[in-house]
């Protein structure tokens, strides 16, 4: 099956600053796909090479196995951008510029109409139609952006830093928003600062940085290869003969607590108390401790996503 995005050795340099050196990135058909990496690491500027904002050194850019540079007039149709920053016309109602937006893809007002209404209503807008852009709050300038990239009901949906400075709630609303859009079918882009987004919302992530991907796959596979997880168990009396009783267990004991190494703690967890209980350990405490991708990130970039 053809992917809905295809990046191959994708290079950038401005001047004596290298942005991108070697992407490699493939997003299937309906797959919702997070790019993670701290400031700088190179997550815009894919997004906009891929968008036609900016012109690559060398590599391939394919959306639904057609050049994003030779077929642009194809690939661009097939994608709709909420991008970080505001670049909107900031003297006409936000109804106004969905109607041009929607132009902009050649439909016609009165076939943009209904989907124009859908998205106020669906994002909360319809208050807010006829307000100037300036006049709105963040949370509200965001919805915006984000009905402004679906207007032309686009297949592939690029979503960079959707929910950069809006309160809990607005961003619990935008994530089952966008879980919904998924369900229907959507190609997904992420990037974003918020790892929990991520997480939460991702079929597979990209870990970027200084120009280059170095870790891809989905968020348990990750965190299963390269966080840190364990359970505590704190017993009374464990006894001389605990040794050979958890004999098939990585394990270190300190007093009565003991402290157990494994990448998937809820599975490992039964047997471990089959075992203790079998032995006659009284349990009196239990902790279990799992790794986040941010845990992944930290440990493979060194630093953190907002450094």
């Amino acid at each position: 099956m053809t992917p809905a995005i295809s990046i191959r050795n994708l290079t950038k340099s401005y001047e004596d600053t290298i942005a991108l050196s070697g992407v490699d990135i493939t997003i299937g058909d309906g797959e919702f796909f997070g790019l993670l990496g701290p400031n700088g690491a190179g997550k815009t500027t894919t997004i906009n090479i891929l968008t036609g904002l900016v012109r690559k050194n060398e590599g391939d850019t394919e959306i639904f196995g057609r050049d994003t540079v030779t077929d642009y007039r194809f690939t661009r149709s097939q994608v709709g951008i909420s991008a970080q920053e505001f670049t909107q016309d900031w003297f006409f109602p936000l109804d106004r510029l969905l109607y041009f937006q929607a132009g902009y893809y050649g439909i016609p007002k009165e076939k943009a109409k209904d989907r124009v209404e859908e998205l106020l209503s669906k994002l909360g807008l319809v208050a807010k139609r006829k307000a100037r852009l300036r006049q709105l709050s963040g949370g509200m300038k965001r919805r915006f952006q984000i009905a402004k990239a679906l207007v032309h009901d686009p297949k592939i949906i690029i979503l960079d830093e959707p929910t950069a400075g809006v309160d809990v709630e607005l961003r619990h609303e935008l994530w089952d928003y966008f879980r919904e859009l998924h369900k229907k079918g959507k190609t997904i882009l992420l990037t974003t600062h918020y790892i929990e987004e991520a997480e939460m919302l991702c079929d597979k992530v990209a870990i970027i940085d200084k120009g280059r991907v170095i870790k891809e796959g989905t968020p348990k596979e990750l965190t299963s290869q390269l966080g840190k997880a364990g359970i505590t168990i704190n017993v009374s009396d464990p006894g001389e003969e605990l040794e050979s009783c958890l004999k098939n267990f990585t394990y270190t004991q300190e007093d009565g607590r003991i402290h157990f190494t494994t990448r998937e703690p809820e599975e490992a967890l039964p047997d471990i108390i089959n075992a203790l209980t079998r032995h006659g350990c009284h349990i009196q405490r239990v902790v279990t401790t799992k790794s986040s991708l941010e845990d992944v990130f930290l440990s493979l970039t060194g630093k953190g996503i907002n450094e």
